[in-house]
């Protein structure tokens, strides 16, 4: 299964094969005369706004391996509590680019960072850390990731944007679920005087189908693999509802147990 766990350097095909995949459908729907104002699931986001984001993320990314192979020194990473708002600064910043100026520009930077991943070996993989504008010091493997969660998630918001019925790709989704707990785990946001929330979670199908205990208290969320028989909340999830969930994108799953709990523990988090 190690070309499903994007941490490993065996899945580096594996994941650039879907991430590409992705683009190529992200670039469909926004290369549509009619898509470049269109509303999408972001409520102040149209098309041509989630093609400033991805511009301006990814030029960032030139930036951060410069300075990690350069060894210059960057500044700390924000912190996620200001992404939300440098991002929309971002992505407006190019609302003056053209759709054809815009979609040209992302597709050249597209295909840079692709060669700049094609180019990590075994050791990089996980061993070169890059600093992320927001996140801080991070191993290059979880570039591509980024990728994928850009390209995958914001196909899905232009979809959503479209009002017809639509899902997120299985190979896409599976290959994120590691990853959702970290995004559960940056950006929890509980309460000094909470007493710690503890459930299971349960991803039922797919590669990395498993359970997973998870505790959340003043100190941040820790989570690890294991048994979640005697946990007072399970929350059950198939890949794809569980990506879109860890995002805010929808309210899904399945819970079984203490429906209050579930529910403490669901309104934890702010948005990215």
């Amino acid at each position: 299964m190690s070309e499903w766990d994007a941490t490993d350097y065996a899945a580096k095909s594996n994941l650039l094969r879907v991430v590409r995949s992705e683009a190529d459908g992200f670039f469909a729907l926004a290369e549509r005369p009619d898509a470049w104002e269109a509303p999408t699931a972001c409520s102040q986001w149209q098309v041509r706004d989630l093609v400033g984001h991805l511009i301006d993320v990814t030029e960032s990314y030139f930036v951060a391996f410069d300075a990690a192979r350069g060894g210059t020194a960057v500044p700390d990473g924000l912190g996620v509590r200001v992404m939300q708002q440098r991002l929309d600064d971002g992505a407006r910043e190019y609302r003056t680019l053209s759709q054809s100026e815009a979609l040209d520009r992302l597709r050249g930077d597209f295909t840079t960072f692709m060669e700049t991943c094609e180019a990590l070996g075994s050791q990089e993989w996980g061993g070169l850390i890059v600093t992320h504008k927001y996140m801080g010091p991070l191993p290059a493997f979880f570039y591509p990731v980024f990728q994928l969660m850009d390209y995958g998630v914001h196909s899905w918001d232009i979809r959503q944007g479209s009002g017809r019925a639509h899902g997120l790709r299985g190979e896409a989704a599976d290959l994120l679920v590691p990853f959702m707990f970290i995004v559960w785990q940056a950006t929890a946001d509980v309460p000094p005087d909470a007493e710690p929330c503890d459930v299971g979670v349960r991803i039922t199908s797919g590669h990395n189908a498993g359970s997973w205990r998870l505790s959340a208290g003043p100190s941040g969320l820790a989570y690890h693999q294991g048994d979640v028989g005697d946990a007072a909340a399970v929350l059950d999830f198939d890949p794809g509802s569980f990506v879109l969930t860890a995002f805010g994108r929808s309210n899904s799953g399945t819970i079984s147990g203490d429906m209050g709990v579930a529910d403490r523990y669901l309104n934890l988090f702010f948005r990215i």
